[in-house]
C-alpha cells in the first residue's frame, strides 16, 4: 500500500490528469491542422495522415477538460483547433453528417455512425462548457440530426450506421452507441439547461438497462436485431472487434453503472421514476466484478459468454478506467466500503500495469498475464479520453474546490 500515492485525494487524480495529457500535448498538435492520432508507447507519431472520428471527438472532450482544470492557455488553443477540425473536416459540407474516417484530408469512409455522433454532441457541449459559445448552437444540431436519421420512436433508442448518403439503414442496432448518446446528452443538458436532453437520456438508459436487459438475462448484450431483438452470433467470429466486440463488457456494465449514478443525480427536475436507477447500477457493477475480476493476476477481462464465463481475458485500458470510477461513485452515493475497496484494488492494478510512468498515458491492452500485445499505445480511437475523463469523474465526487 505504502508505494501506492493515494487515490482519493483529488490532487493526486488531477496531477495523474495532467502527467496524461502531457503524453498528447503538444506532440499531438499537427501544424497542418487537426491533431495525429497514432501514437506509439514513447510517444512517436506512426500515422500522420489518416483521422477517425472517434479521436477527433474526444480530443475536444481532453482538451475543454484540461484547459477547464488547469486553466492552460495552451489547452484552449488545443481545443480550439480539434474543433475547427470536427467542423471544418469532419462535418458534411452540408451539415448532413460526419465522416467516420478521413485520410490525407478526403474522406476514406464516409458511412454514418450513431456512435461517432453521439461523440459529436458530446464535444460540442464540452466546448461549449469550456466557454467557447460558438459550439452551443451545435449542440441542438448534432441532436436534430440525430433526431432525423437514427431516432427510432417507437424502440426508445437509436438504430446505429447509415451509408454516407442515408439512403440504406443497417438492420444492425447497438447498445453501446446508446450508451454513449445517452452519456453525450447528460453533457448536452450540463451545458444547456434544457430538460430535453436529460429526458432523451433517461428514455435510453430505461430502455438498455431494463427493457433489453430483460430480453438478455437481466443484463446488457451488445447486439440487436432491427426490432431489438438479441442476435447473440453477431461477430462471434471476431470477439476483439474495436466497437462492436462478441459477448457480454463488464466495461459497459461499470460504465452503465456511472451513467445511471450520474442520470439519479440530475434526474430531480424530471417527473419520472428514479427508483430503479442505483439498484441497477449496484447489480451490474457487481455482476462485472465478480464475473469478471481477474483473481489470478488481476484487473477486470474484456467479455464474458452467454453464460458469464470469460470469453477474452484481455485488459483493456478503458474498462479499469471506467469500473474504478463507477466504483467511486457507487462509493459516494451509497457510503458501502466495498465499493471503496474495489476502488483501490482497480487503481492498484492499473497503476502497476496500465499506467506508463515514463512516457505517460496508459497501455492501451494487456494480454490475461499482463505483458502489452504491441508498442501501439494509442491507435485511432483512444486519446486517453476514458482515463483523464475518469479521473474528472471521480474528482467531482470526492469534491475539490471550484472543481466539485
Amino acid at each position: 500500500m505504502s508505494n501506492f500515492p493515494n487515490f482519493r485525494s483529488p490532487a493526486v487524480l488531477l496531477d495523474h490528469a495532467r502527467h496524461t495529457m502531457r503524453f498528447y500535448h503538444p506532440r499531438a498538435i499537427d501544424p497542418a491542422g487537426g491533431l495525429f492520432h497514432y501514437f506509439k508507447d514513447d510517444g512517436t507519431v506512426y500515422d500522420k495522415t489518416h483521422r477517425h472520428l472517434v479521436s477527433s471527438t474526444r480530443y475536444v472532450f481532453t482538451y475543454a477538460m484540461a484547459y477547464r482544470h488547469f486553466q492552460e492557455p495552451a489547452y484552449l488553443d488545443g481545443l480550439k483547433q480539434a474543433l475547427r477540425f470536427l467542423r471544418e473536416a469532419h462535418r458534411a459540407p452540408d451539415g448532413d453528417g460526419y465522416a467516420w474516417m478521413l485520410d490525407g484530408g478526403k474522406v476514406e469512409d464516409g458511412t454514418q455512425h450513431a456512435y461517432g455522433q453521439a461523440f459529436v454532441l458530446l464535444a460540442y457541449a464540452h466546448a461549449t462548457m469550456a466557454g467557447l459559445e460558438e459550439a452551443r448552437p451545435w449542440i441542438a444540431e448534432t441532436f436534430e440530426l440525430m433526431e432525423r436519421h437514427f431516432w427510432d420512436a417507437e424502440a426508445g433508442l437509436y438504430a446505429d450506421e447509415a451509408s454516407q448518403d442515408w439512403s440504406v439503414l443497417s438492420g444492425y442496432r447497438g447498445q453501446n452507441a446508446n450508451m454513449h448518446s445517452c452519456e453525450a446528452l447528460q453533457a448536452a443538458y450540463q451545458a444547456t439547461g434544457e430538460k430535453r436532453y436529460l429526458e432523451r437520456a433517461y428514455t435510453i438508459a430505461q430502455n438498455i438497462t431494463q427493457r433489453q436487459a430483460a430480453r438478455c438475462g437481466g443484463l446488457i448484450w451488445e447486439h440487436y436485431d432491427a426490432q431489438w431483438q438479441p442476435d447473440w452470433k453477431f461477430n462471434i467470429d471476431d470477439p476483439e472487434n474495436l466497437f462492436r466486440p462478441w459477448g457480454y463488457q463488464p466495461g459497459h456494465f461499470t460504465e452503465w453503472a456511472k451513467l445511471l449514478v450520474q442520470l439519479e443525480a440530475r434526474g430531480a427536475v424530471l417527473d419520472k421514476d428514479l427508483g430503479w436507477l442505483l439498484p441497477t447500477a449496484e447489480r451490474l457493477f457487481t455482476v462485472a466484478l465478480e464475473k469478471g475480476w481477474d483473481e489470478m493476476h488481476g484487473g477486470v477481462c474484456y467479455s464474458l459468454a452467454p453464460n458469464l464465463s470469460v470469453c477474452d481475458p484481455h485488459k483493456y485500458f478503458w474498462v479499469q478506467a471506467e469500473s474504478a470510477a463507477a466504483a467511486a461513485m457507487l462509493a459516494e452515493r451509497t457510503g458501502k466500503q466495498e465499493y471503496w475497496d474495489w476502488y483501490q484494488r482497480l487503481w492498484e492494478y492499473s497503476w502497476t500495469h496500465m499506467v506508463d510512468h515514463k512516457y505517460g498515458a496508459w497501455y492501451r491492452i494487456l494480454d490475461r498475464e499482463n505483458r502489452k500485445l504491441s508498442d501501439e499505445k494509442s491507435p485511432a480511437g483512444k486519446v486517453d479520453y476514458h482515463t483523464m475523463g475518469a479521473c474528472y469523474d471521480i474528482v467531482s465526487v470526492l469534491g475539490r474546490d471550484g472543481h466539485a
